[in-house]
């Protein structure tokens, strides 16, 4: 868990899930709550709900950025006690 962590925080890992959120989050937002925008029915459930939505597409590319990486380095260690 700790190198998971530590993959995760890595700054390329967290700028990439940063730009995926902010790319597809809205996105999602609008699929899933444009006719409450619309009709202007944002309460305090609904803020958090859209904000879970915002997490959902940090937390996939996070998790496909960290175990891209473990899995190169994986490669890598493989590959080192072949030689």
């Amino acid at each position: 868990m700790r190198v998971w962590l530590k993959l995760a925080l890595q700054r390329p890992v967290i700028r990439r899930a940063l730009g995926y959120a902010l790319l597809v989050g809205p996105v999602l937002i609008a699929i899933n709550h444009s006719e409450a925008l619309i009709r202007g029915e944002l309460d305090g459930q609904r803020w958090l709900q859209m904000g879970l939505t915002m997490l959902v597409p940090y937390c996939v590319s996070t998790l496909s950025s960290v175990g891209a990486m473990r899995a190169d380095e994986s490669e890598e260690s493989d590959q080192a006690r072949l030689r």
